[in-house]
C-alpha cells in the first residue's frame, strides 16, 4: 500500500487529496443535519478527523499517507485562492447602511463588545506567554491573542439571523452593526500583528503599516470611485429585450456577466497579491477588495459575479479545513491543556457576552434581546481559523496552543443555536455552508446580501 502511495504521481495525489476533503466534508455535514449546527462545525471536525488527532491513530500513519507532507504546500496554495475569494465576498457582503441607524447604540456596542474580550484575552496572554508563545516578541504575543478573543464571523452571523428571523429586528440590525465594525477593527489589529510578528525592528513595522496605509488610501480614494462609475451601468447592462414571440437570448448577458467575474476575480487577486508584497497575509487585501466594490452593482451582474465565486470558495474551503486540520493534534493537549482550555473559552465567552448585553441594556433593550445580543456576538466560526491560521503561520502561537483555540472556535460557534433556542428564540436550523448561501436568495434590507461564509 505505502509502495502504491509513493507510486502515484504528485498532481494525482493532490487532487485526490482535494476530493477526499470536499466529499468527506459534504458526508459529515449530510449525516449531522438533525443536530441543527453551521456547516463549518462538521467541516472543521472532518479536518480534525483526518489529521493527526483521529486518523494519525491508526497504524500506518494514514493521515501522513493520505496527505503526505510533500503535497501540503500545493494543497495550502489551493485553499488560499479558496480563502481570497471567500474574503472578498465577505468583504462585499458587509452592508454600510447597518451603520446609518443608531449610530450611538452601534459606536458604543461595537467598541464594548471588541474592547473588552480584547483586554481579557489579552490580560490572559500574559499568563500563557511563557508556555504557548512562538519565536515572536510577547508583544506581538499579547496584542494577537487579544484579537482572537474578540472576533466575531460577520458572514455566518448574518446566516443564524437570517434564520431565526431575528434579522429585520432591532437586535439583528444592532448585532450585524456590531459584528461589521468589529471585523473591521479586528482585520486592522491583524495588520498590525503580521507587520510585528514579521518584522526584525520598528523600522519595518512603520514601513509596512506606511505602505499598508498608501494601499488603503488607494483603493478607498482612486479605486472606488472607478468602480461606482462601473457600477452605475450595470443596472442596464445585459441581455438586449426580445422581440414579441422571441426567445430572449443569453449571449448578451453571459458575455456581461463573465466579463464582470472575471474582472472582479482578477481584482481580488490583485489586492491579496499587493498585501502580500507588502508584507500583510493576502486575505486581507481581498477583504479590502470587497470592502471597495459598490453595492450598486445591479442584481443581474452581482450574481454573475458572487455565485461562480462562491462555488470556487465552496470546493476550495474544504482543502483549508483539511491542512487546518493536519496542523491540529489533540493528542499534545493533554489535561494541562484541558484546564487550559476551559479557562480561555470562560474568558472569549464572558468577554463577549460582558462587552456586548451592558451597553445593550443602558440603551434600553430587554434582557432577552440583550442576551440573544451576547450570544450572537459570540460566533467566531471560519473567520476565527483564518486568524489563528495566520498567527500559527508566522509562529506567533505553538502547536499546542492552536489546537486549543481551535477546538475554542468550535465550542463558541456551536453553542450559538442551543442557547439562542434556551432563552426562547427558536433556530430552525443553521446550515450555513458556502453552496447553500450561494443558493439562498441575498439577505435584504439591513441584513446585506447572501454571502460564502461559514465564518
Amino acid at each position: 500500500m505505502s509502495t502504491w502511495f509513493r507510486d502515484l504521481p504528485p498532481d494525482c495525489v493532490a487532487l485526490a487529496d482535494v476530493a477526499v476533503a470536499v466529499i468527506a466534508g459534504a458526508a459529515l455535514i449530510r449525516a449531522t443535519r438533525r443536530f441543527r449546527q453551521p456547516a463549518v462545525i462538521w467541516e472543521i471536525a472532518t479536518g480534525i478527523i483526518l489529521g493527526p488527532s483521529v486518523l494519525g491513530l491508526f497504524p500506518g500513519h494514514l493521515d501522513t499517507r493520505l496527505f503526505p507532507v510533500a503535497q501540503r504546500p500545493t494543497l495550502t496554495a489551493m485553499s488560499e485562492l479558496g480563502l481570497v475569494f471567500f474574503m472578498f465576498l465577505a468583504g462585499w457582503e458587509m452592508n454600510p447602511r447597518l451603520l446609518r441607524s443608531g449610530r450611538s447604540a452601534v459606536a458604543v456596542t461595537a467598541v464594548s463588545a471588541m474592547a473588552v474580550p480584547f483586554l481579557m484575552g489579552a490580560g490572559l496572554a500574559f499568563a500563557l506567554a511563557s508556555d504557548h508563545r512562538g519565536h515572536t516578541s510577547t508583544s506581538a504575543f499579547v496584542l494577537y491573542f487579544g484579537t482572537t478573543m474578540a472576533i466575531t464571523a460577520f458572514p455566518v452571523l448574518a446566516r443564524i439571523l437570517r434564520d431565526t428571523g431575528l434579522d429585520r429586528t432591532p437586535v439583528g440590525v444592532l448585532s450585524m452593526a456590531c459584528a461589521a465594525v468589529g471585523d473591521g477593527i479586528a482585520w486592522c489589529l491583524l495588520i498590525v500583528v503580521v507587520a510585528v510578528a514579521g518584522s526584525h525592528g520598528a523600522g519595518q513595522v512603520w514601513h509596512t503599516m506606511l505602505l499598508a496605509a498608501v494601499l488603503g488610501s488607494l483603493l478607498f480614494g482612486l479605486v472606488r470611485p472607478l468602480l461606482a462609475r462601473w457600477a452605475a451601468g450595470t443596472e442596464q447592462e445585459g441581455a438586449p429585450e426580445a422581440e414579441p414571440g422571441e426567445q430572449r437570448p443569453d449571449m448578451a448577458v453571459d458575455t456581461a456577466g463573465n466579463r464582470a467575474f472575471l474582472l472582479t476575480g482578477s481584482f481580488a487577486l490583485l489586492c491579496g497579491c499587493a498585501t502580500a508584497w507588502i508584507g500583510i497575509h493576502p486575505i486581507l487585501g481581498a477583504f479590502a477588495a470587497g470592502l471597495v466594490m459598490p453595492r450598486t452593482v445591479g442584481p443581474r451582474i452581482r450574481e454573475a459575479v458572487e455565485v461562480p465565486l462562491a462555488r470556487a470558495s465552496t470546493l476550495l474551503l474544504p482543502v483549508y479545513f483539511i491542512v487546518t486540520g493536519l496542523s491540529v493534534d489533540l493528542k499534545t493537549v493533554g489535561w494541562a491543556g484541558a484546564g487550559e482550555l476551559c479557562l480561555i473559552v470562560l474568558v472569549a465567552v464572558a468577554g463577549k457576552f460582558v462587552g456586548a448585553v451592558v451597553p445593550a441594556r443602558s440603551f434600553g433593550i430587554s434582557w432577552q434581546e440583550s442576551g440573544a445580543l451576547g450570544i450572537l456576538m459570540n460566533t467566531r466560526g471560519l473567520t476565527e481559523l483564518v486568524v489563528l491560521g495566520v498567527g500559527h503561520d508566522l509562529g506567533v502561537i505553538d502547536d499546542r496552543l492552536f489546537s486549543i483555540m481551535v477546538i475554542m472556535a468550535l465550542v463558541t460557534t456551536a453553542m450559538a443555536g442551543p442557547l439562542l433556542r434556551l432563552i426562547g428564540i427558536q433556530a430552525p436550523g443553521i446550515p450555513e455552508s458556502p453552496a447553500e448561501l450561494a443558493d439562498a436568495p441575498a439577505l435584504s434590507g439591513s441584513a446585506g446580501t447572501a454571502g460564502p461564509d461559514r465564518a
